[in-house]
Parts: C-alpha cells; sequence; structure tokens
C-alpha cells in the first residue's frame, strides 16, 4: 500500500510541475489594460470566453482540448481555382495610458486585470497586487485573491483540524477527576457525608476536614487525573502552534479587495479595478503595475511575468488659472498714529520705578523695543510722542490725579534716554486721575458679574462726586471683587507716537501693491486647496474665483460669476463650456467650447483632458453636428 501512495504521490508532483512548466510559458499571461470607453467594453467579475468569433474556424473544441483548424475554401476571381484562406481569431487591442480628471482634489483611476485559464487551477491561489506609483513613490494597493476550489478546500479541511484540536481541549474540570472513584470512597467510608452529594448548601473547608479527616484540597488531589491535566495544559499553550500547523494558508477577510472561489476554470477572468487618488500639487502622471504570484498548498511557488505598466496623466482645472497679478489701490497718509499699552506696577503712594516688582521688568523691555521698532524707521519722522499715566478709583480724586501725574513724569524720564538729544523736546507726559471710561468698558464686558450686579455699578458710575461714587462702590458685595480684578488693569500708562512720512508733502498719497490676499487665493488653487481659494477669492467675482468654485464643485456659483464677466478670453469661455457640461447644457456647451477653439486653437487638445468637454467632441458625440 504504501509503495503504492508514494508512486500516486510522484505522478501528483510531476503533474503539478507540469502545469507550472505551462504556466511559466504562458503568453501572454496576466494583463492589465485601461477598461473601454463604451458600456459593453466593462469588465466584470465573472468568467467570459477571450475569443468573440463564433465557433467555425476555432482552434479547440468546448473541452478545451486542441482540435484540427479547419480551412474555408473561396473561388479566386481570376483563376477560377479554389484556394484555402487561414481563419484569423480576433485580437484584443488594449491601451496602454489615458488621460484622467483630477475633480475636487480625487482622480478615479480605474483599470482592468485579465487572467487567462491556463492560469487557473484547482489547487492553486493567484495573488495579484497592483503597485502605483506617484511622483516617484511607489505603493501597493489591496490585493485580489482568485483561489482554486481545491485550495479553498485544503483551507477550510486545515481550519476543521485546528477546531477538532480545540475540541479535544478539555473545559469541564469534572473530566479531570476520578469522580466515580471519589464517590466510592465516600459511600463505603462515610456514608454520611456521602448523602451530602444531593445537599446544595455551602460546607467550609475545615467542617469537611472534621467530617473525613482529610481537606477538600486534598481528597481532589489524591483522585486527580494527573496525567490527562499535564496533557490538557500542554494542548492549551500549544494552540499557537498547532493553528499554524493546521491553517497553512489562513481565509483573509480583511485589507484585500476580492477573494473569489474558482469554481470551474472554463473562461478566463476579468475584474474591473477602481481606486481613488487623493491628488496632490505637481501630480501629472499615475503609473500602475501589477504584481502577481502563485501560491500552492500555502507556499508561494510561482512568481508570474510582470504585465505591462499602464499610464494615467492627469490633467486638472488647476492648471487654468489665471496667474496674472493683481494689484490693490492703497491710500497712504501722511500723517501716522500709532500707540501701546504698559502695565508697570508701583509700590503704594509711590511713582517711583521699581524694576523687581513682578511684570514691571518684561513690560518695560517690551515697551523700550516698541519705542526702538518705531524710531528706526526711516520712512518716517516721530514728531511727538506722550506718555498717559492712569490710577484705578481707589482713594481720593485729588489725590489720585497728583500720584498719576508724578508717575508719568518717572515714566517717561526712565524712557528719555532711549531717545536722541534732538527728540528729547518731542517728549511730553500727561495723566488720567481715574480711568472711568476704561472702568466702564471692563464692567460692561466681565463676564463674572452679573447682570444685575453690572447695571447696578454702571448706574453709581452717573454720580458727578467720584469720590462719592468709589465710597458707594465699597458697600457692593462685589468690592472685592472690583478691587482685586478690575481695579489693576486701570493702573496702565499709554504711548501715543505722532509720526509723518518722511518726503511726503500731500496729505494722502494714492499707490498700488500687490493684493497679497488675492495671490494667496490663486496659490490655494494651484496646491488644489479648492475651499481655501473659495474663500479667499469669493469677494472678487473674477475668473479665477469661478475656478475655484468649479473645482469644489459649486457649478451654478461659477456659473453666475462666468455670466457677468463681459470681456471673454478663451480661458474663460472654455471654463464657460465646462460648467453648462456640467449642468447639461450640452448644446450652449459646444458653442463656448468652439469660441474657445477659435480664439486658442490648443484648447482643442485641451479637450481630450477634460471629460466634460470630452464626451462632447467625441466622434460619437452627436451633438457637435447639430
Amino acid at each position: 500500500m504504501l509503495p503504492f501512495c508514494l508512486a500516486v504521490a510522484a505522478v501528483c508532483s510531476c503533474a503539478a510541475e507540469r502545469r507550472l512548466s505551462e504556466l511559466a510559458a504562458c503568453s501572454p499571461g496576466v494583463e492589465i489594460s485601461i477598461p473601454g470607453e463604451k458600456a459593453d467594453d466593462d469588465c466584470r467579475m465573472s468568467e467570459y470566453a477571450a475569443d468573440t468569433g463564433s465557433g467555425k474556424g476555432m482552434s479547440g473544441d468546448e473541452n478545451g482540448r486542441e482540435a484540427p483548424l479547419i480551412m474555408n475554401a473561396i473561388k479566386d476571381s481570376e483563376t477560377g481555382e479554389m484556394v484555402a484562406t487561414d481563419v484569423i481569431s480576433a485580437s484584443r487591442v488594449v491601451a496602454r495610458f489615458r488621460n484622467v480628471a483630477e475633480r475636487n482634489g480625487n482622480v478615479l483611476v480605474e483599470f482592468d486585470i485579465s487572467v487567462p485559464a491556463l492560469m487557473t487551477d484547482s489547487e492553486w491561489r493567484l495573488k495579484f497586487i497592483p503597485e502605483m506609483e506617484l511622483a516617484g513613490k511607489v505603493s501597493s494597493l489591496e490585493p485580489i485573491y482568485i483561489t482554486g476550489k481545491g485550495y479553498r478546500e485544503a483551507q477550510l479541511r486545515g481550519y476543521e483540524r485546528y477546531m477538532a484540536f480545540l475540541a479535544s481541549i478539555i473545559t469541564d474540570s469534572s473530566e479531570l477527576v476520578h469522580v466515580g472513584q471519589l464517590e466510592k470512597f465516600l459511600m463505603r467510608h462515610f456514608p454520611d457525608t456521602y448523602a451530602m452529594k444531593t445537599d446544595s448548601s455551602f460546607v467550609s473547608d475545615p467542617q469537611a476536614e472534621n467530617f473525613f479527616g482529610v481537606s477538600q484540597k486534598q481528597a481532589l488531589e489524591h483522585y486527580t487525573r494527573h496525567v490527562l491535566v499535564s496533557r490538557n495544559e500542554r494542548r492549551k499553550r500549544d494552540r499557537e502552534k498547532m493553528f499554524r500547523r493546521y491553517v497553512k494558508d489562513p481565509v483573509i477577510t480583511e485589507g484585500i479587495r476580492l477573494d473569489t472561489v474558482l469554481v470551474s476554470a472554463d473562461g478566463d477572468i476579468c475584474y474591473r479595478y477602481v481606486q481613488p487618488v487623493r491628488s496632490f500639487p505637481g501630480l501629472r502622471k499615475i503609473i500602475v503595475s501589477l504584481k502577481g504570484e502563485v501560491y500552492r498548498d500555502g507556499e508561494m511557488v510561482h512568481p508570474l511575468a510582470r504585465p505591462e505598466d499602464l499610464v494615467f496623466y492627469v490633467s486638472s482645472l488647476s492648471s487654468l488659472v489665471d496667474d496674472t497679478p493683481r494689484y490693490r489701490t492703497k491710500v497712504l497718509q501722511r500723517v501716522v498714529y500709532d500707540n501701546t499699552r504698559a502695565f508697570i506696577d508701583f509700590r503704594k503712594d509711590s511713582a517711583d520705578i521699581d524694576t523687581l516688582l513682578e511684570g514691571n521688568s518684561s513690560e518695560l523691555s517690551r515697551v523700550r523695543k516698541c519705542i526702538a521698532e518705531i524710531t528706526s524707521r526711516s520712512e518716517y519722522v516721530l514728531d511727538s510722542m506722550s506718555v498717559t499715566a492712569s490710577c484705578s478709583p481707589e482713594g481720593l480724586y485729588s489725590y489720585n490725579a497728583s500720584l498719576a501725574g508724578r508717575r508719568a513724569e518717572s515714566i517717561l524720564e526712565y524712557i528719555r534716554k532711549d531717545f536722541p538729544d534732538s527728540l528729547s523736546g518731542r517728549l511730553r507726559s500727561a495723566s488720567v486721575p481715574e480711568n472711568w471710561a476704561q472702568f466702564g468698558l471692563l464692567v460692561k464686558s466681565d463676564t463674572v458679574l452679573s447682570e444685575a450686579s453690572r447695571k447696578r455699578i454702571l448706574a453709581l458710575m452717573e454720580k458727578n462726586d467720584k469720590d462719592s461714587v468709589e465710597l458707594s462702590f465699597r458697600t457692593l458685595p462685589e468690592y472685592r471683587y472690583m478691587r482685586e480684578k478690575i481695579y489693576p488693569k486701570l493702573r496702565s500708562v499709554k504711548f501715543d507716537f505722532w509720526l509723518h512720512r518722511r518726503n511726503m508733502e500731500k496729505d494722502t498719497v494714492h499707490t498700488s501693491e500687490l493684493d497679497t490676499v488675492y495671490m494667496k487665493g490663486v496659490e490655494a488653487i494651484r496646491n488644489m486647496d479648492y475651499k481655501t481659494a473659495v474663500d479667499l477669492l469669493r469677494p472678487y467675482q473674477d475668473y479665477n474665483s469661478a475656478l475655484a468654485y468649479l473645482s469644489s464643485g459649486y457649478d451654478e456659483s461659477a456659473l453666475a460669476v462666468l455670466s457677468g464677466i463681459r470681456d471673454r478670453t478663451y480661458r474663460s469661455s472654455y471654463l464657460m463650456a465646462v460648467t453648462l457640461a456640467r449642468l447639461g447644457r450640452r448644446q450652449e456647451a459646444v458653442e463656448f467650447y468652439r469660441k474657445s477653439a477659435e480664439m486658442e486653437p490648443s484648447m482643442v487638445h485641451r479637450a481630450n483632458l477634460d471629460p466634460e468637454i470630452a464626451a462632447l467632441v467625441r466622434p460619437d458625440a452627436h451633438i457637435m453636428d447639430e
């Protein structure tokens, strides 16, 4: 019997190797192609005969066996003799490249994967991995599996063997104990205890030990089937190893595009692969290649020859952007005003600057830096600068007026060294004893105080005698919050700068400068960031804003903008044609396309790149002849 089995295995092995040799010599092998334009050219996941001719003249019978080639005979018109003619099978012509359009930042790539029947076998699994090259970077797409019926049955048998192994693992702990022997022991020596078999009440371990002299643990240990327990634990540990042994090639359900089981291999197989691609600036072409492998018994046994690559040339509406610089008119005033505010802390009743107090050093450094930036501008001349110090309402008004003035003078003297002597006379100091205007704004915008509290505080402010107002504040429950949170914000110093533009005599001058906002919108179109482009270009209502609308899918908005453009260019006419074609107004679209092509003949070539216009100019598009 053993020699017979070995002989059968040898024959099967030779047959398998012969099939692999036939596969290596298979020409053509697997093929990738670009789908046809017509609907009847669609490739679907089904088996179909590659030869679409009639049975007459075929070189094989219905079972795929090679048959004699039957020649046709026709009568020669000159000699009158009957001559034989060869039957030439129809050839399948496939395209290797196609223009694809980017729309709303996406490109849709479609290609067919065709597998000849000769490449299929019940015991094989074919794995096809499409690869896509974008700007020099290659990435693998989701694979496709074509699994033979015998191969899948072998996979399932592996799962069945593994499930049988799992079933052999004992999960009921009672099967690991000699229960019968334990019951006999109790029945013979401790009948009273054995009677507890049907008693569901809980018996503690010490109490059971009093019954028959041993603990439950000791009794269980004595009657445990240790060999069976050891084997069971070993099987638990070996679960992963046994899975790999039995299931050599698991059935994959995630991360794949298709896994079809081939029931019969009577015809070729074709699958339409559709892959969306997120476009990016500079994407000009997409190269698609196909890697194939043959698997048997879970192992790769033969790499398939790669078919010729496909190339998809990407066209984008963003290439129609108008890069012409746009300028805007800017009005320059001769007199320029600037200011900054600082919060400089003073000790109580003091006007001396103390840089050691928290925050003073950083605030003074910021002010000096601001002064340096303003005075260093060569295009401006400083006319004057004023330093205005203010106090909170806390205390008497007269005292606060004196204190604010002294603090303003102190700060002015501190920063005077940052100015040259020629500008020293242009520095002024001023004071706001109690900054009630700022206090009112802070109270109105405060989110902690209730609305009733804010109204009550603002009503008290209406009194003319500010000292009495502050005394009234002291009686309010909100006074502590006001003194700790609002009053410190009133102890500030404001720096006002008045300058004029150097060598400018007129009060105003009109000049032109590059519209940076508009140019950022143009750049956003080029970068295919259409949402940003729409946001930036919406106010301009011009050609580029229409292009941004159209690229974002806002066809009606694009039409409204384009309809308002009076001076038609070849670009605006072409964009109008695309918009009308999208909206189904095909005849009007053709008219605008013709106008564009008349103004710029190169737009005839451009029409082949955009599917909206290509559908109008194809030879079978009768709309062009209407």
